[in-house]
């Protein structure tokens, strides 16, 4: 027996994976007929909701694997207390064009400025604009690659992070153990060296990364493949912690 189009409609759409389509499409044809829409307008309407909802989900999909602290957005975070240089940075780096061109990230300063609040709300917005981020603090990621060069399989988790437009290495400074723990970080900023972009806090400038890297040249080079191309933001304020405490005690009084 022949299927009727209205069993046969849906049933197609089910198969081309379109749900805002399998929904819409009635309810969408009553007001195309009654706004006297053309069909290739009633297309595109029915298309703008498809596009509109495969994005939402998209988004969540890549907020969920991001790994990004939700309550860390620019909506909780006091923009005014960047110095006037940070501020104009952080604006310029909100539409994500740096990731295409594979410009990394530094934030630096002292404990409590808000380094891993800043770079954590920017890796939001760039999620919300359909790009990959990763956000681990440092010694996990070290960790995780660590465990996989004893597994001999370093190039296959070195290609897992390549999926990822930008990876935020947070607290980059707690990484001060074994030369090996050493060796697979630097492997990883130079894997990414203008091919992806990585995105640091660090509460040590520069000039302090031999804590880090241990031997100097290991440590120059490294440098050398962060600072290449990159936008660094200082923040040097008060730290938020302690100005939150003080807050808190004047008004305990």
């Amino acid at each position: 027996m022949r299927r009727s189009g209205t069993e046969t409609l849906p049933m197609l759409l089910r198969s081309f994976k379109l749900p805002a389509f399998i929904r819409e499409y009635g309810p969408m044809a009553t007001r195309a007929a009654a706004e006297g829409l053309s069909h290739e307008q009633y297309l595109v309407a029915l298309s703008e909701v498809e596009a509109a909802e495969r994005s939402e989900r998209r988004v969540a999909r890549l907020l969920e694997e991001s790994k990004l602290p939700r309550e860390k957005t620019f909506g909780s975070f006091d923009l005014e207390r960047l110095p006037a240089k940070a501020r104009a940075s952080v604006a310029a780096l909100r539409d994500g064009s740096f990731l295409d061109r594979a410009v990394n990230v530094i934030a630096f300063g002292n404990p409590g400025t808000g380094k891993t609040h800043l770079l954590a709300a920017l890796g939001q917005e760039l999620v919300r604009r359909n790009r990959s981020i990763l956000f681990a603090p440092a010694f996990q990621i070290v960790q995780r690659l660590l465990a996989a060069k004893r597994d001999l399989r370093l190039t296959q988790e070195l290609r897992k992070l390549d999926h990822f437009d930008g990876l935020i290495l947070d607290d980059i400074g707690y990484v001060q153990q074994s030369r090996d723990e050493m060796e697979v970080l630097f492997t990883l900023l130079a894997e990414r060296y203008e091919r992806k972009s990585v995105l640091i806090t660090s509460n040590l400038v520069f000039s302090k990364w031999d804590q880090i890297f241990k031997d100097p040249m290991t440590t120059a080079a490294a440098v050398d493949r962060v600072v290449h191309h990159s936008i660094v933001l200082e923040l040097n304020i008060d730290s938020y912690r302690a100005k939150a405490a003080k807050e808190r005690a004047k008004e305990s009084r």
